[in-house]
């Protein structure tokens, strides 16, 4: 079982930066593989970045590509999404989730634990 709690969101201009934050509590945070993804409103939830059990494998959305960069600091339970250059389409409820077993994933159903979210609003 582990808890997930985000933070770390807010409103920015275009053009601007931000970081998430995830915090998770137990002591197996480091056995898995984590993932975030996001949800606008109407639009159905989606795949941002994900991120190995080791930090050794991440992989990204097309749409934030060279953009945003997923890390872990498994000595402090702790997920990270750095935003760089945001754009109004990156506006939404930003999620992290853990996925107990094998490698990281792009595909949501195979993450068993979920945050509550945290906003994101980007001006233009």
């Amino acid at each position: 079982q582990v808890q997930l709690v985000e933070s770390g969101g807010g409103l920015v201009q275009a053009g601007g930066s931000l970081r998430l934050s995830c915090a998770a509590s137990g002591r197996t945070f480091s056995s898995y593989a984590m993932g975030w993804f996001r949800q606008a409103p109407g639009k159905e939830r989606e795949f941002v970045a994900t991120i190995s059990w080791n930090g050794g494998s991440t992989y990204y959305a097309d749409s934030v590509k060279g953009r945003f960069t997923i890390s872990r600091d498994n000595a402090k339970n702790t997920l990270y999404l750095q935003m760089n250059s945001l754009k109004p389409e990156d506006a939404a409820v930003y999620y992290c989730a853990a996925k107990s077993s094998g490698g990281s994933s792009w595909y949501a159903p195979e993450y068993k634990y979920w945050g509550q979210g945290t906003q994101v609003t980007v001006s233009s």
